[in-house]
């Protein structure tokens, strides 16, 4: 089992940054592929930004170049820097574990980010 809690979400207005931070416990951290989804009132869930077990990254093509995933194995914890804020992020954000050592994905709670114009 592992769980997963998300803190960081705020107001902030736009042009601000926010850095969000999921806490992860109940297996091996630093073998999972962790992960940073948003989804917006009336649409679908969508992947914002992806590390690897390796520490390899990506991201959505609508944050690129804004925002920076990154990962503390020690602290079993992923960050999400979030810069350059538009009201088009307005979201709430859910940090999300995979691997293939797990046998699900897992979710967050989930934390809101409003931006506003």
């Amino acid at each position: 089992q592992v769980q997963l809690v998300e803190s960081g979400g705020g107001l902030v207005q736009a042009g601000g940054s926010l850095r969000l931070s999921c806490a992860a416990s109940g297996s091996i951290f630093s073998r999972n592929n962790m992960n940073w989804y948003r989804q917006a009132p009336g649409k679908q869930r969508e992947l914002v930004a992806s590390i690897t077990s390796g520490g390899g990254t990506n991201y959505g093509d609508s944050v690129k170049g804004r925002f920076t995933i990154s990962r503390d194995n020690a602290k079993s914890t992923v960050y999400l820097q979030m810069n350059s804020l538009k009201p088009e992020d307005t979201a709430v954000y859910y940090c999300n574990a995979r691997g293939p050592f797990l046998a699900r994905d897992y979710w967050g709670q989930g934390t809101q980010v409003t931006v506003s114009s």
